[in-house]
């Protein structure tokens, strides 16, 4: 199945890419856009799950003991959340929780994102969702943000969200409350153990979506991209999902495929914006990646306004 702003998908750019040695969006140091290691799940299985549409105005929350669904498929156990967040807002921070019940529990999320099409685009593994201390207005949890950019086109992602086996076989470690209160008071810390949360199939999800500004996950193919296929990451390995009816040769490393046709004006201005806004925040590794993928789309003035950018004129 498919799922990766019309550059918004949740597939990841070679070009934009392979540069970069690992994207770090939280204490976990993994790259997002290989999804080889989420489970294989087949078209006709994700095209049968209820999308919940998850919107700026509200944080949705799922209690998976009554609103899960099911998902038969080898590599995931017990009920699934499964959530479609809009494509056409810019780049978005999505953020998940997941809260610690009563029974000292906790479901540990994995979260697959696919673009429009069902595609998968980026997986997030339960060790991105790290533990996070009570808070006066938040409970034990686990959390994560992930910092999406949907590319040009992509009216619509999708969030799905679950557990594994192996997860179940692991622990969450607490902070006692008495320990808690000492560290927000000033207090000496006492020195007793903390509990330990079991890792189980039932529990309560948040996610809330807004708008980001950071470095995000390129999500979908790039304008220019021929086909319906997703665009290829890196080295990752073949897809997941099916792959295409017909191999595709891969062009030489060092020589970016040539357009036919050339860049499109709105495209030139997306990528030459996008170099410049890179390089104000000084990402000047994203800006190189936007450099090289609108290159291969044919644009003739983004390194100009790269150069222009890096020396303070653009």
């Amino acid at each position: 199945m498919k799922m990766n702003k019309t550059l918004l998908a949740v597939c990841l750019s070679a070009g934009l890419l392979a540069s970069v040695p690992a994207v770090t969006l939280a204490d976990v140091n993994f790259v997002p856009q290989n999804t080889t290691s989420a489970p294989s799940i087949p078209a006709a299985s994700l095209q049968q799950l209820t999308w919940t549409p998850v919107d700026q105005s509200k944080t949705q929350t799922t209690q998976l003991s009554t609103g899960g669904q099911q998902l038969n498929v080898p590599g995931i156990t017990g009920p699934v959340a499964a959530y479609s967040v809009p494509a056409n807002i810019g780049e978005l921070a999505i953020t998940l929780t997941s809260e610690v019940n009563k029974q000292t529990s906790v479901f540990a999320p994995n979260v697959l994102i696919l673009d429009q099409n069902m595609t998968p685009s980026a997986f997030f593994p339960s060790e991105y969702f790290t533990y996070q201390e009570p808070g006066v207005m938040s409970a034990d949890r686990l959390e994560g943000v992930m910092r999406l950019t949907p590319a040009l086109g992509q009216q619509k992602l999708y969030v799905l969200v679950f557990t594994t086996e192996q997860d179940l076989q692991k622990t969450t470690t607490l902070l006692d409350p008495a320990k808690a209160y000492a560290k927000g008071t000033g207090n000496a810390v006492p020195d007793i153990p903390d509990p330990i949360a079991r890792h189980v199939t039932d529990g309560t999800l948040k996610l809330k979506v807004k708008t980001n500004s950071g470095s995000s996950v390129l999500v979908g193919p790039l304008f220019g991209s021929s086909g319906n296929g997703p665009v290829t990451v890196g080295n990752t390995a073949a897809p997941v999902y099916a792959a295409p009816a017909a191999p595709v040769a891969a062009a030489p490393a060092a020589a970016p495929a040539k357009k036919a046709e050339p860049v499109l004006n709105d495209t030139e201005a997306y990528f030459n914006n996008a170099i410049k806004q890179a390089v104000k925040r000084g990402d000047v590794d994203k800006a190189l990646k936007l450099l090289d993928e609108a290159e291969r789309l044919g644009s003739t003035t983004a390194r100009s306004t790269f150069i222009s950018s890096v020396k303070g004129k653009g």
